[in-house]
Parts: C-alpha cells; structure tokens; sequence
C-alpha cells in the first residue's frame, strides 16, 4: 500500500510538471511592469497597461501580464532604507497586496505592533486581502496572470512569530536567519526542513486561489543559486493542484545547473539584468553586446517548457518609474532595438516586454507585432550560431514547413558589407535559395549568396525557403 501511494504521488507530481510544461509549450510571451513602474505599479495602471496588451499584442500571442517586485509595499519609494518600509502580511505572514495600491483586494486591515509576547521592528499591516478579484479579471481578458515575488519568507512574518497555515510551524520554525538575499532587505531564507517545504506549499496554495498563470521568483537562479529552494517551490506547484509557469531570476544561471534548473523550472534567467544600452562595460546593467555568448551557448537547452531567458524588452517608454534610471524613452538605436528583437527571436528567448503600454508609439508596436519574427521565436524547433567571424554572427532557426531563418548580426559600429555565399554558413545551406528579407519585408527572390550591408549594432533577418 506504502507503494502503491507513493507511485500515485509520484504520478500527480509529474502530471502537475507535465501541465506546466504545456503552458510553457512555447516562449512565454507577454508585459511585466518593472521597466516602465520599478516597485511602483498600482492597479489602474496595470488595468490600463492589461487593456493595450489586450488589444494590440495579445493577437500576436502576447499573453502574460505580470506584476513585478514590491506589491505588498506601502510606500515603496522607501525602498533604499528598509527601516522605514511597512509591509501588508496576511495573518499567516504571506505577503499580500497593499488595498491602497490595488483597491480590488479588498481588506480586513488591523495594526499589529506585538505578537506572541515580541516587539517587531519591521512595520505591517495584518490584510486579509488577495489577488483574486485581479487574477479573474486578467482571465476575463483572455491573458494569463503572473506575479513576483522574492525567494524566502517575509522578515516581518519572523519578528511575529506567525502561524505558517495548514500547519503547526511558525514562520520562524521555516527561517534561516544566516541566509539573507545579497539586494533584497525584505526576506530570510527558508530551511530545507519540514517547517521549510510547510512555508512554500502555503504559499503556492494562496497563488493558486489568486489565479496566477506565472510566478516569478528572484533571488534564487543566481547569487544565490538556491536548488534547495527551487525544489521546495518545485514541489508545492505541484501540490496546489493549479499549473503556473515557473521563472527564475536573476542571472547568469551557470551552464552547470542546465539539467536541474530544466527539471524543475520552465524558464531562467541566463543573464544579470538587461537595460537599454549596448554595452554598458560592466556586469550591470547588462548590455545587448554581451548577449551573444550566453545565448549561443544556452540555445540548445531550449525545448518545449524549458526556455533560457535572456530577460526582458527595454523597448518603448521606461517611465514612470523605471526599475533602474530615471524615466526616459529607450535608449537603443533602431538598428539596436531590431537586433535585440532578432536575436532574443532567433535563441527561442521568452519575450516579455517592459515598457509602458500606454505610451506605446507605432514604432515600437512594429517591433512587437511582427509575426515572422515572432513566428521564428515560437515555432522554431532548433537553432544555434553557425558562423562568427571578426563583428559578424551568424544564427540559424529551422522552421517546420517553412524552411529556415538565417539571422545576420553585426557587433561592430561601422556598416559591414556582407557578401557571401550562403555555403560559408554550413554546408546545408550551399544551394539555392527562395529569399525574404523580413525587416525590410521584401521578397529579395532566387539566391545562391547574401550580398547585404548589416548597419552598425544591427542585423538583418532572411527567411530561407
């Protein structure tokens, strides 16, 4: 009987897996709000950037719509000095959203300034308050619903002492207080201990009766690379008995941890956070320059529910309150801009957008609604770099029924004259060639060569039939 149980187990976990697989079946493609709002996103803003999406992307198969870090704050601008923070906490000390901010959640609200004989520092608030009302909306849409969170258990649930719910631990039963997140005040870490995995299936319990679709959880791909964690989080997905995609941040997730992040997770992050600039010279932000490397060498793992995530789009309107610098129009170049359309395309990237739907220009709506890059990115089965030589990078994407897509980058700043037969970037491609180029969208014709100038920081896009 013992047996027999734990096979039924076993058999409802990997079903749960197999489920979220299936909504990963593709690259999630979809708008967070961190580029464009930082900690600062408020319900009507959200609601009015879930009606762009609706209407202008999600017929090109733009479909999540995350809120991103900081939706239990009360007065996020106070972020950079985390005494001053205060926190709305259920009264099983799971953080919940701030009414003031997301008026739909509702709330019982009640000040707690002492539990259990203690006298927290850390300022919250006891909500009953949740995400429902907003995630049913989203669905009413016709998009799927995601959320942020960071790894770990809330440091003001600890000082409290509260009841992790569903069971008889506390949350300081779950805490360890000797691991903290490098750039992140508000968390400890969880032990790998009974009171620990307790913690997590509470919590995936809550975000399975607030309808979210995709959880994003920080801290926890890279400084930390925190497995234990991953695998708890793993687990009570799976014991929620609802489907959400699971991503994980931030990178560079090392090459090593491939197979382990690949059997428990449907996307990760394989770079440190990406802005609009070139090249910043440094490790952060992260540029589009030092993408190269890492997406050739993530972009055999990328299979159905298991993609390498470049991270978002810094494209469009940053603004009002951007993640990281003050509020501004992107900085990338055209030809930038189209190169890191092409290329996140061209490694099957997951496609999230960051900038502010309400202020997006024609442009920008034609970066995100080109359905042959997009198709590339979607229903591409294998791609890789094929060719690099000096500025030049070479990427293929092979198509079921539509040929192949052929990808030429340029790293360098000046213009590069590109004149060559399509032999030198395998030997499969050595014939000839029905040819489209699709940025410019012109059918180019019959082709044994590409004789073609790439601008400087950008690329060009042929399909090959």
């Amino acid at each position: 009987m013992k047996i027999r149980a734990m096979l039924l187990v076993i058999g409802m976990a990997s079903g749960a897996l197999a489920m979220g697989q299936q909504m990963a079946a593709t690259p999630p493609m979809g708008w967070n709000s961190w580029d464009a709002y930082g900690l600062t996103i408020t319900e009507p803003e959200f609601r009015a950037n879930v009606d762009v999406l609706k209407i202008k992307l999600l017929p090109f198969g733009w479909r999540y719509a995350v809120i991103d870090e900081g939706w239990f704050f009360e007065n996020p601008q106070d972020r950079g000095t985390p005494d001053k923070l205060r926190y709305a906490l259920d009264p099983h000390g799971r953080y919940v959203p701030v009414p003031a901010r997301f008026p739909s959640a509702m709330a019982k609200t009640g000040m707690i300034t002492a539990y259990v004989g203690r006298t927290p520092k850390l300022e919250a608030t006891i909500e009953e308050t949740s995400f429902a009302a907003l995630g049913q909306w989203v669905h009413a849409q016709g998009l799927q619903f995601g959320i942020h969170i960071v790894r770990g258990i809330p440091r003001a649930s600890v000082e409290r002492s509260l009841p992790i719910e569903g069971s008889g631990f506390h949350a300081d039963d779950a805490a360890d207080q000797a691991d903290t997140c490098p750039w992140d005040p508000t968390n400890w870490g969880v032990k790998d201990n009974a009171a620990g995995q307790a913690w997590y299936d509470s919590l995936l319990r809550q975000y399975a009766a607030w309808g979210v679709d995709l959880l994003k959880v920080d801290c926890i791909a890279d400084r930390p690379y925190k497995v234990s964690e991953i695998r708890m989080i793993r687990r009570a997905i799976d014991r929620a008995g609802r489907p959400m995609v699971l991503s994980l941040s931030p990178g560079p997730t090392a090459l090593e941890h491939a197979a382990e992040v690949g059997g428990l997770a449907n996307m990760w992050r394989i770079s440190d956070d990406v802005w609009d600039v070139w090249d910043s010279g440094k490790k952060f932000p992260q540029g589009i320059l030092g993408h190269f490397d890492p997406m050739a060498a993530w972009a055999k793992f990328a299979k159905p529910g298991n993609w390498p995530d470049a991270d978002m789009l810094p494209l469009g309107e940053l603004r009002p309150v951007p993640g990281w610098g003050a509020a501004r129009s992107s900085k990338l170049t055209p030809d930038e801009q189209r190169t890191m359309m092409t290329l996140w395309a061209m490694a099957r990237s997951p496609l999230i957008f960051g900038g502010n739907l309400t202020q997006m220009d024609e442009a920008t709506l034609h970066l995100l609604a080109n359905r042959e890059v997009i198709a590339v990115d979607q229903t591409a089965t294998e791609s890789s770099k094929v060719f690099g030589e000096g500025n030049l990078v070479v990427w293929e994407a092979r198509i079921p029924g539509k040929g192949l897509a052929l990808a030429l980058f340029n790293k360098g700043d000046a213009v590069l004259r590109v004149d060559r037969p399509f032999g030198d970037f395998g030997a499969g491609l050595a014939r000839s060639w029905q040819v489209r180029d699709v940025w410019s969208a012109k059918d180019v014709g019959v082709a044994r060569k590409v004789s073609v100038d790439v601008a400087g920081h950008g690329c060009v896009l042929l399909m090959l039939r």
